[in-house]
C-alpha cells in the first residue's frame, strides 16, 4: 500500500496534468474562434476535435480507473474492428489513394497496437501478456491484410517502442524526450519538403512515396502562412484558396499535414497550440501512476499519430481524435483497485523512476 504522502503527491501531480490540459484544449478553441472571426473562417472542424480530445481522454481516465486492462484490451480490438468493418472511417466522399482515408486508417492501427501493448504491460500473468502480445502481432498482420503500409509500419514501430521501454524503467523521462525528439524530426522534414528545403535526391524519393499533388498541397499551405503568419486564412478556408486542391474533382480541402493545416489556416500561434496539445498528453503520460512501459507505449503510439498527422489528414477525423484521447487517459488512470494482491517483481519500478515534483 502507498503511503498517504505518496498519494497525495500523485494527486497534486495529475490536478496539475489536468489544469494544464484544460488551459491548452482551451486556448486552442478559442484560438479557432478568434482567426474564424478575423478570416470568415468555419472552426467547427477544430473545435470538434478538441471536443473528441477532451471527451476521450475522460472517458478513458474513468474506465482505466475500473478495468485497467480490460479496458485496453477493449480499445485495441474496437479499433481492429471499426477499420476492417468502416475502412473509410468517414461518410465524406472517397478520395483518390494516397491521399484519401489511408492515414486515418493507418493512425486507428498505431493506436490499436498501442493499447494492446499497454494490456501486455498492465498484466503480471505470463501467459496473458504473451497473448496480449501477440495480439498487437496481430494488428500489424491485420495492417498488412487491410493494404494499409502506413499502418503496417507505424504499429511495428510501436510495438518495438513498447518492448523497448521494458528496457527503461529507470528513465523515463529520457524516453519521452526521445518520443518528443522523434515528432519534431518528422514535422521538421514535412516543413523542409514543403519549402523545397530538402537535397534534389531525397526530394526525388519523398515525391515518389507522398505523390507530387500532396507536395504541392504543401506549397500551397506554406504560401498562405507565409502571406499572413500572425492569424492565417482562417480555420476551414485552406479549400477555397488552394489552387492544386481547386483543380482536384475529388479533394478534402485538406493539406494533408497537420501542422502545415494549422499554419496556414491559424498562423504561427496555431501550430504552436498544437505541438502544445501533443506536448500536454505526452507531459500526462510523464506524470502518470502507471509503469513506465505502460506510460512509453502510449506514448510511443501517440507520437506514431503525429508522424501520420504531419504527411497526412488523420487529425480530420473525429475517431482518430478520440481514440488518441481514449489512449493517453487509459494509460494516465489510477487503477481503483490492485489487479493482483502480490506485486510483480517486472512490473515494479524503481523510487527514481518516478518523475521528480
Amino acid at each position: 500500500m502507498r503511503s498517504a504522502a505518496g498519494q497525495a503527491e500523485d494527486g497534486d501531480r495529475r490536478n496539475v496534468s489536468d489544469a494544464t490540459g484544460v488551459v491548452v484544449l482551451g486556448a486552442c478553441a478559442t484560438w479557432s474562434l478568434i482567426t474564424a472571426a478575423v478570416h470568415d473562417g468555419r472552426p467547427e472542424g477544430v473545435l470538434l476535435a478538441v471536443l473528441a480530445v477532451a471527451a476521450g481522454y475522460a472517458a478513458g481516465r474513468i474506465c482505466g480507473a475500473i478495468l485497467p486492462v480490460a479496458a485496453f484490451c477493449a480499445a485495441a480490438l474496437a479499433g481492429v474492428a471499426l477499420t476492417a468493418a468502416v475502412p473509410r472511417l468517414s461518410a465524406g466522399p472517397e478520395i483518390v489513394a494516397p491521399l484519401g482515408h489511408a492515414g486515418a486508417t493507418a493512425a486507428v492501427l498505431a493506436l490499436s497496437t498501442g493499447a494492446a501493448c499497454c494490456a501486455a504491460w498492465a498484466v503480471r500473468a505470463p501467459l496473458r501478456r504473451l497473448v496480449l502480445r501477440l495480439l498487437a502481432a496481430g494488428i500489424v498482420v491485420t495492417a498488412a491484410v487491410l493494404g494499409s503500409a502506413g499502418g503496417c509500419v507505424a504499429a511495428a514501430a510501436v510495438v518495438l517502442c513498447s518492448l523497448a521501454a521494458g528496457r527503461m524503467r529507470e528513465h523515463r523521462g529520457t524516453g519521452f524526450a526521445g518520443l518528443v525528439l522523434a515528432a519534431a524530426l518528422a514535422t521538421g522534414l514535412t516543413w523542409a519538403v514543403a519549402g523545397s528545403a530538402v537535397p534534389e535526391g531525397l526530394a526525388a524519393s519523398l515525391e515518389g512515396q507522398l505523390t507530387l499533388h500532396r507536395i504541392e498541397l504543401w506549397h500551397d499551405a506554406l504560401h498562405m502562412a507565409r502571406q499572413d503568419a500572425a492569424l492565417g486564412v482562417g480555420p476551414g478556408r485552406f479549400g477555397e484558396l488552394s489552387t492544386t486542391a481547386a483543380q482536384t474533382l475529388q479533394s478534402d480541402a485538406k493539406p494533408h499535414s497537420a501542422p502545415l493545416q494549422q499554419a496556414a489556416e491559424q498562423g504561427v500561434v496555431g501550430v504552436a497550440l498544437l505541438a502544445a496539445a501533443f506536448c500536454w498528453l505526452l507531459y500526462t503520460l510523464w506524470r502518470s501512476p502507471r509503469s513506465t512501459p505502460v506510460a512509453l507505449t502510449a506514448g510511443a503510439a501517440l507520437t506514431a499519430l503525429a508522424a501520420l498527422a504531419a504527411v497526412g489528414n488523420a487529425l480530420s477525423f473525429t475517431t482518430v481524435s478520440v481514440g488518441a484521447g481514449l489512449l493517453a487517459g487509459l494509460a494516465t488512470a489510477r487503477p481503483l483497485a490492485d489487479e493482483s494482491p502480490l506485486p510483480d517483481p517486472d512490473d515494479v519500478r524503481p523510487r527514481n523512476d518516478r518523475p521528480d515534483p
